[in-house]
């Protein structure tokens, strides 16, 4: 059976696979006392020492595109995060921590477990890595919009901008993300979620960092980060949008 055809088998069984498939594994994270952020270990260490063909990940990521879009733009709500220009570093682990259950999504999963190997994880992370980042995306849309993100702005330069860069660009080396043209509702409920201890992934220092935020900081931090774009890294502008 042709890749591809299994993968539309997939999706359109996509609710009886998450719901009668195996269960995720259950690995100790923040919450354990023996917790290494990222331990150079398993598959993930395996795959990043792998050189990634995108060619071959293009192929791989169709799977992914039915949730995350062929163009990697995730969704605007965010229930699904734009993957689009994301460090190669960044996917690979995050995919490798959710396949070896240190990472909670039980909606990702299943879709996680149809990588077959080391290999085809670094495949797709190169695709990934590749796709340029959508313009387009969710923002924060309240009235209090400019005064939102100057707000978050402030934070994010005194706390932020050392890890995940001026524009949003992360680290590769360090495993820190890309975040500009994330959505806003996604980066709010991921930074959320590291301050309420259940990303159980997380890195302690950010969760540190993080822990004293009150939701209305956190609103502004995830208003001007979505505002946020990379130089040379963003999707042109389609036809009749100001550039």
């Amino acid at each position: 059976m042709k890749k591809s055809l299994a993968i539309a088998i997939a999706l359109a069984l996509a609710p009886t696979i998450a719901l009668a498939g195996a269960p995720a594994p259950k690995k100790e994270g923040i919450e354990g006392k023996g917790y290494v952020w990222n331990a150079q270990e398993g598959e993930k260490i395996e795959a990043l020492h792998k050189k990634g063909d995108a060619k071959a990940g293009q192929e791989a990521y169709e799977v992914c595109g039915a949730c995350h879009l062929p163009s990697g733009a995730g969704r605007p709500d965010g229930t699904f995060p734009q993957l689009a220009g994301q460090h190669t570093t960044v996917v690979i682990k995050q995919m490798a921590d959710i396949r070896a259950g240190l990472r909670d999504n039980p909606t990702m999963y299943p879709f996680a477990q149809t990588l077959t190997d080391a290999q085809e994880l670094a495949d797709v992370a190169s695709y990934i890595e590749k796709l340029c980042i959508p313009t387009d995306h969710g923002k924060y849309e309240g009235a209090d919009a400019a005064l939102q993100v100057s707000k978050g702005k402030e934070l994010y330069e005194k706390q932020c901008l050392e890890c995940h860069g001026k524009n949003g660009e992360g680290n590769k080396e360090k495993f820190f993300p890309v975040i500009a043209g994330q959505h806003y509702k996604y980066l709010l409920r991921q930074m959320t979620e590291i301050r309420d201890g259940h990303r159980r992934n997380a890195n302690p220092d950010m969760v540190k960092v993080i822990k004293p935020y009150t939701n209305d900081q956190l609103v502004a931090i995830s208003a001007y980060q979505s505002s946020l774009k990379m130089p040379g890294s963003m999707c042109k502008e389609s036809k009749g949008k100001k550039k």
